[in-house]
């Protein structure tokens, strides 16, 4: 028994900080109050620790986003800031689009995602 206890205590004190510092991608991103967050979990590399958890993450904030949005505008209860082309982008292709417009306009970086998110989807997909 005290041998398991000082595998795991070895585990816990000298690899799990290396594996939670090993990419660029760090616990507290996740937490995504910046712009600069997102954008960073979207575009993590293939060989960060935390690839497919930024990835997902990334996906699921983007999509359940504009599925908030798609939900409060339903009917008739206010004007449209977003109307996708046909036909529309894949959920990947907007993601993308967005990661460049984000890098290119880093006056953005320190604010909220879903509102940043939401200007850079008004801009490129407005309604007329």
């Amino acid at each position: 028994m005290k041998v398991k206890f000082t595998y795991y205590i070895f585990v816990l004190v000298f690899l799990m900080p290396s594996f939670a510092f090993a990419g660029s991608v760090m616990l507290e991103d996740f937490k995504v109050d910046t712009t600069d967050q997102l954008v960073k979990l979207c575009t993590a590399a293939p060989d960060d620790p935390f690839f497919n958890h930024a990835q997902n993450f990334c996906h699921g904030y983007a999509q359940g986003a504009y599925d908030y949005y798609e939900a409060a505008h339903a009917g008739a209860k206010g004007p449209k800031m977003v109307c996708f082309s046909e036909p529309a982008p894949s959920r990947n292709e907007a993601i993308n689009l967005f990661i460049e417009w984000a890098k290119a306009n880093p006056q953005y970086g320190q604010k909220t995602p879903v509102n940043t998110l939401f200007r850079f989807l008004a801009q490129k997909w407005p309604c007329n």
